[in-house]
């Protein structure tokens, strides 16, 4: 049977556009460069010929080490295209968890950019099953120079190699612990997850501007959505506050996706007052609890712009979304599962309750099929149609979800369970306090992690303000009960955030707090 173009993520994300409004602008790239859909389609075929002149197959596993994002775009759409199995590495790796991921991944092709060249040579004297070795921008010894042979490609369209169930890419989860999780995505997944803007409001105008964070799950959580949707995509190699301030007014952009800790920085400096912000018409905000202070934060910055807060994991993104600012969705949930999918919580039996805390499962047509090379992992997470990834929640009556966290996150203390983004909240809503941290540190030298635990807060000061521990407790004495106040508080200069190039700082390292400062505490 002839399978239909449009089950190739490629074909469906891009050529359609072109095929739909070959004049229209489909990405910018850093103010420097601009490409229609027609354009981009053309030149994302010319990187699938040279690719197959350089030996790649349909089904073949080629690991991608690319950094800068316009290149991120052409080689995956490229690759899928022509059915390779995008390997998305990070380039925010060291070279031993990079060399290790490649190694499990049995691939055995590796395609790369000029910035990362030194990583490479590192590595590959030690990664014999990688047989071809390709470059983008520029030439090594033993290696295949993409860019030539893209010079001399066709613009026509490739042989498309991959469709619907198929694999179309492995993408790495962040877990702070054992090497990370190769999540499986097939063509037919990425493409459910590329409908997320179709239940957000947008128009032929609107722009989407993002960083460097493409290169792993968010490309087919970001740059597939955007284009699938006909946005103009602006990418970016700089996404944090500064240069966000430059692009926003210069794009006049008016989509974008981040994390609520991105706006703590953002306006915890005063150098956004001056800046012309008010194009944006749209924030999504997830990874992270968004806690009335901020939002109150941003809506006074941002009037103009809707603010969704959404849920998923690598494993299935973008689950549940919905708007916060405007009463539709009580703030403090992440919203209802979006078209297509489905959310439950259930208790440890596996049964579903309504109103009751248990475990959050997530079904849809973006599911991963598994996690590559590993079953028995794959067999606890995958329970039928459903995804149970092990966070915590509650789901109402009408279907709205309340991401309470993880379990390792919660704090037990005074015999009750406290979520720390309660305590941080309370904390940001004092004056001259731009972002905290808090954790729970055991209380008793045994250190079990159901033991009674004592509270450590990290304090970030606001730009031209000044913070006094002792006043900070005093002020927390006032509104937050016995369980959920601090034991010792720390004013930092920062807090530790992961390092993934999402856009000012990455979600926040919980666990680094508790290795920074948990001796302050003095001894159990």
């Amino acid at each position: 049977m002839v399978r239909s173009p449009y089950g190739n993520y490629g074909h469906a994300i891009l050529t359609a556009g072109a095929m739909r409004a070959p004049d229209q602008v489909a990405l910018t790239y850093c103010g420097e460069r601009s490409f229609t859909y027609g354009e981009l389609d053309r030149v994302v075929n010319r990187r699938a010929h040279a690719l197959l002149s350089a030996g790649i197959t349909p089904g073949q596993r080629v690991a991608a080490l690319l950094n800068e994002t316009l290149l991120v775009a052409e080689v995956y759409l490229a690759q899928a295209k022509i059915g390779a199995i995008t390997a998305a590495m990070n380039p925010y790796w060291p070279a031993d968890t990079l060399r290790a991921v490649v190694e499990h991944s049995r691939c055995t092709a590796f395609v790369y950019d000029a910035t990362v060249e030194r990583l490479v040579a590192e590595i590959r004297p030690s990664l014999p099953g990688v047989t071809t070795w390709i470059k983008v921008g520029g030439t090594d010894a033993d290696t295949v120079d993409l860019d030539a042979l893209t010079a001399t490609a066709s613009a026509e369209q490739p042989p498309l190699g991959g469709f619907h169930d198929d694999p179309l890419a492995l993408y790495y989860t962040s877990g702070t612990t054992g090497l990370p999780k190769a999540v499986v995505h097939t063509h037919a997944s990425c493409l459910a997850t590329a409908q997320i803007w179709l239940d957000v409001p947008r128009s032929a105008e609107s722009v989407f501007g993002t960083g460097a964070i493409i290169w792993g799950i968010g490309f087919p959580a970001i740059v597939g959505p955007a284009l699938y949707a006909g946005l103009r995509l602006v990418l970016e190699q700089d996404w944090g506050p500064a240069n966000f301030l430059k692009v926003v007014p210069r794009e006049r952009v008016t989509h974008v996706s981040q994390i609520p800790s991105f706006y703590a920085a953002l306006l915890g400096s005063p150098d956004h007052e001056d800046v012309d912000l008010s194009s944006v018409r749209v924030i999504m905000l997830g990874g992270e609890p968004l806690t009335p202070t901020m939002l109150e934060r941003i809506k006074r910055r941002l009037p103009d712009a809707a603010v969704y807060a959404y849920y998923g994991q690598t494993e299935a993104p973008y689950t549940c979304m919905g708007r916060v600012d405007d009463g539709s969705t009580p703030l403090g949930s992440s919203g209802r599962a979006r078209t297509g999918n489905a959310v439950r919580v259930t208790d440890p039996a596996g049964e579903r309750v309504v109103g009751e805390a248990g475990e959050i499962n997530l079904a849809g047509p973006h599911r991963m099929t598994g996690y590559d090379g590993l079953p028995d992992k794959t067999a606890e997470v995958l329970r039928g149609d459903w995804y149970v990834g092990g966070d915590l929640g509650t789901l109402s009556a009408d279907g709205v979800l309340r991401v309470l966290g993880r379990r390792e996150d919660a704090i037990l203390k005074g015999g009750a369970w406290t979520q720390p983004a309660q305590i941080e909240d309370a904390v940001s809503a004092l004056d001259g306090v731009a972002e905290a941290g808090a954790v729970g540190v055991p209380a008793h030298a045994d250190g079990q992690e159901a033991a009674e635990q004592r509270i450590l807060l990290a304090v970030v000061t606001r730009a031209g303000h000044t913070l006094d521990a002792a006043k900070v407790a005093l002020s927390l004495a006032d509104t937050l009960p016995p369980h959920q106040q601090p034991d010792h508080i720390v004013i930092a200069d920062a807090l530790p955030h992961f390092e993934d190039a999402s856009g000012g700082p990455g979600k926040l390292l919980r666990r680094q707090i508790r290795d920074q400062y948990g001796h302050l505490l003095g001894s159990p």
